[in-house]
């Protein structure tokens, strides 16, 4: 098949495909005679796996990791766990620091009147002005 037809059966685009294929995360397509590039349906799963690793949040660093073990049929699975332990960390990390933002922007909120009055908490805080 051939990109466009690889993009619509993967889920991911003709652009990320060719960034894949750049950066050796997805195995570079054979081409026609005419130049195309050509995808077999093992290239439109391995498509799937890293569409749904990123879709997971995994970093390209991870998602390379993970397909490695993919393709070796000798790993641990400890090893791809122990990955997915890490991005589970990093994960609610992330949560947490959201969280953080979602209630200071709250309180912010709050504190400021919405009116017609020059002052207000959210632009001091922004400026520094609170001492945080």
């Amino acid at each position: 098949m051939n990109i466009g037809e690889a993009a619509s059966a993967s889920g991911v685009s003709a652009k990320m495909i060719r960034y894949y294929e750049q950066i050796g995360l997805l195995p570079e397509a054979k081409r026609g005679a005419n130049g195309y590039r050509y995808y077999a349906d093992t290239d439109v799963h391995m498509l799937r796996f890293i569409r749904r690793a990123r879709d997971l949040g995994f970093s390209l660093e991870q998602v390379e990791h993970l397909v490695a073990l993919w393709r070796d049929q000798h790993r641990a699975s400890a090893e791809v766990r122990a990955i997915a332990q890490e991005h589970l960390r990093e994960l609610e990390e992330k949560i947490a620091d959201l969280e953080s933002m979602r209630r200071t922007l709250q309180h912010l909120i709050q504190e400021c009147q919405g009116d017609q009055r020059a002052a207000c908490p959210i632009l001091d805080d922004l400026a520094g002005a609170s001492g945080r």
